[in-house]
């Protein structure tokens, strides 16, 4: 298996130098692992991209932590797909968080050029310990390391309503061409086929760069992440065509103008929901943690990979949520260090919507055979590519109503005019890139 690991996410992690890990027995010769610490106190302010029924998992792995640090206080406040923008105004002032949850790796490297973040390079046996050496590597910013992901996300699934598919029909397609007569023949049984969250821009740069990916290969994947080939490529152009077939107003709920007003959480509620809106969604593995519509796996919804295109090998688009230190205190240690651990994973995990890379956490924890199944993928595929947005400067990549998200939901707006919007998109990557 070959895969490929392009630029870095960073999660900072900490190891606490008044922490000893000792061993106790217990029962029949069993061992229990024990953390006994000095006593730590402090606050720890935590702006993250985490909203809805995220922000409300990643409070509970906080409440886990106070079980052990009670005298730590870890306020965290939901900024959402802003964060850049607030994040980057508290540091232009002066005042940043203490900690923050950062999905754009491009904005990282960005902020270790300007010496905003702190090296751990002590943190080096913590992570060793719980972290295969590809998910090290992506912590290692200007070769030194500053994190690892935390949160990495298979963003190459599709999920959809069963009872959609079984009145239509149709199942699991593994080809693009399937997949498109799928949606089709779901239109025909009377189901809306595809729910598209185009107010949030992300979400639909991550369907051009799966289609990218499979479309364009690995090489130009990479290429165009770095600028190295132009927006007006053919490559591009041909895979912005092939997005087209989905971003039809007819095969979307709410048409062209209900697309673009609707939020991530609301295009995942509209497959949950019974009778559902839409058949289908695409998005990452995060999906089932974020909908406020409760639903059954398997009878409720199922998932599949994202399909193939021209007989495309296996591929996963990953994303990698990164939780970085402006500051350094005992109290920030101690969460972050707590942030490493298989415990603090699992809490999350049982939850629903998470997927780690703690080699440490037992598939078990996972509540689902759907969920263990998105959780894997990223190990089994051939290619694996970061999301490439996130790898971008953030005027271009990551930035709300403006670059690639503006784009793409102009792009939403009048999927035919492919020529146009990949001039813009050159256009802007440009001068981003210029700017870097």
């Amino acid at each position: 298996m070959s895969s490929r690991w392009t630029r870095r996410a960073a999660v900072l992690l900490a190891v606490v130098p008044l922490a000893a890990l000792t061993v106790s027995s217990s029962g029949s010769g069993a061992t229990k692992a024990k953390l006994h610490v000095s006593k730590v106190s402090g606050s720890v302010s935590f702006d993250g991209i985490w909203t809805g029924a995220e922000a409300k998992s990643i409070q509970a792995v906080i409440d886990k932590f106070n079980e052990t640090y009670p005298d730590v206080h870890v306020k965290y406040k939901p900024v959402g797909d802003n964060l850049p923008t607030v994040v980057g105004t508290a540091l232009a002032g002066g005042h940043p968080p203490d900690i923050a949850d950062v999905a754009q790796p491009g904005l990282i490297q960005e902020w270790v050029d300007k010496g905003s973040l702190k090296p751990i390079t002590y943190a080096s046996s913590e992570i060793n310990k719980n972290f295969e050496p590809a998910f090290v590597n992506l912590g290692k910013y200007n070769g030194k390391l500053y994190g690892i992901v935390s949160k990495p996300g298979n963003k190459s699934t599709v999920w959809f309503n069963t009872k959609a598919f079984k009145n239509a029909g149709v199942g699991r397609p593994s080809s693009w061409k399937q997949f498109i007569n799928t949606a089709k023949t779901i239109k025909a049984s009377g189901t809306t086929p595809f729910s598209i969250g185009g107010a949030d821009g992300w979400t639909l740069t991550d369907l051009f760069e799966n289609i990218y990916l499979r479309q364009a290969g690995a090489d130009k994947y990479e290429s165009l992440t770095k600028h190295k080939i132009k927006w007006t490529d053919k490559s591009v152009t041909d895979s912005l065509r092939t997005m087209g077939q989905v971003l039809q107003g007819s095969m979307m709920a709410g048409g062209t103008s209900g697309a673009v007003q609707t939020d991530f959480p609301t295009s995942v509620n509209n497959v949950w929901q019974n009778p559902p809106k839409a058949g289908i969604v695409i998005e990452g593995d995060f999906v089932p943690g974020v909908a406020t519509i409760k639903s059954s796996p398997g009878s409720g919804y199922g998932e599949f990979p994202f399909p193939s295109i021209n007989g495309s090998s296996g591929s996963v688009v990953i994303s990698g949520d990164s939780i970085v230190a402006f500051k350094d205190t005992p109290a920030i240690r101690a969460f972050i260090t707590y942030l490493a651990t298989p415990e603090a994973s699992a809490t999350w995990a049982k939850r629903g919507g998470f997927a780690t890379a703690n080699k440490n956490v037992k598939a078990s924890v996972y509540p689902d055979a759907i969920t263990r199944s998105t959780a894997s993928a990223i190990a089994k595929a051939k290619n694996v590519e970061f999301d490439m947005s996130d790898q971008q400067p953030g005027a271009f990549g990551a930035t709300v109503g403006q670059g690639e998200w503006g784009l793409f939901q102009d792009f939403l707006r009048s999927p035919s005019n492919v020529t146009g919007i990949a001039q813009k998109l050159e256009s802007s990557a440009a001068s981003a890139y210029k700017k870097k």
